[in-house]
């Protein structure tokens, strides 16, 4: 296993241990990071305008189309160390 995709896996326990939950703006930075991280580009049509949820996922994703992987780790890694302080 590589470096990179160790701390990434460190990194996502790492999140479990905050004292208290992110805003949902940073946990939709979180999980589209994770996201372009594990599965790449979004793919599928975009969620129904009264599907809030899962439209908001969908364009966190999109946002971090054509990203490699490796970038997408980095960032999620990044963004856990900031959380963590």
């Amino acid at each position: 296993m590589s470096d990179l995709k160790a701390q990434f896996e460190q990194a996502q326990k790492d999140i479990l241990t905050l004292s208290e939950a992110p805003d949902n703006q940073t946990k939709l930075k979180l999980y589209s990071l994770f996201k372009q991280a594990s599965s790449g580009d979004v793919a599928g049509d975009r969620p129904g305008m009264m599907d809030f949820v899962n439209r908001a996922k969908y364009d966190a994703w999109a946002e971090h189309k054509g990203k490699s992987a490796d970038q997408a780790m980095q960032d999620y890694i990044g963004l856990v160390k900031k959380l963590l302080g």
